[in-house]
């Protein structure tokens, strides 16, 4: 990396938990200031606006959670201990894995109406989450270790969604009730789907 591209990154991993912690609205370039001890003529050679920044932001936050995530899951030697890995990494949002909180929420939540470009990378995240769900799920049944008759892609819809909505009701209420009643039912239902 050159001394250039070192600062960029810099920014970005000093930006990226404000974004997440914030928003992307209510984050200024002061905050970033701030937090990176860099000046304003500093920060606009590396990103044009805040809007530039604020993508960048977005896609670390992404990378981490993504590259947490895998992690966990390739711990699991099975489909089933994939998949409780899975659940289980996001099974606590009071103390969620990204600093902030689950960023596909944040940023989806915010940018639903307003910020089309960051918008369309929580689509593809999301769409990449269900889609690693459903590999787990189809490979566990062509292994034998899951009933065929089992909707992968069903399945992975309702597991991401449940997931999501419990970060949500944990994070508003500051208790991790509802989160633990919907884990033990996924984990349920994927013990139902066992041979």
């Amino acid at each position: 990396m050159t001394k250039g591209e070192e600062t960029k990154q810099f920014i970005i991993e000093k930006a990226a938990p404000i974004f997440n912690t914030k928003g992307i609205a209510a984050t200024s370039m002061s905050d970033i200031m701030e937090a990176t001890k860099l000046s304003k003529g500093s920060m606009y050679v590396h990103f044009e606006n805040k809007d530039v920044l604020a993508c960048a932001a977005v896609d670390h936050n992404m990378n981490v959670l993504s590259t947490k995530l895998q992690t966990a899951v390739s711990q699991g030697k099975t489909a089933e201990e994939q998949l409780i890995a899975y659940i289980d990494f996001f099974s606590n949002p009071l103390n969620p894995p990204v600093i902030g909180g689950c960023p596909l929420l944040n940023f989806g939540t915010e940018a639903d109406d307003t910020n089309p470009i960051v918008k369309e990378k929580v689509n593809a995240a999301i769409k990449r989450g269900q889609q690693l769900l459903t590999s787990i799920i189809e490979k566990g049944i062509a292994d034998g270790e899951f009933n065929q008759n089992w909707n992968a892609a069903e399945f992975a819809a309702v597991l991401f969604a449940s997931l999501e909505g419990g970060h949500l009701m944990t994070r508003m209420s500051g208790n991790n009730d509802k989160m633990k009643t919907i884990t033990t039912a996924l984990k349920k239902n994927i013990a139902h789907k066992k041979l």
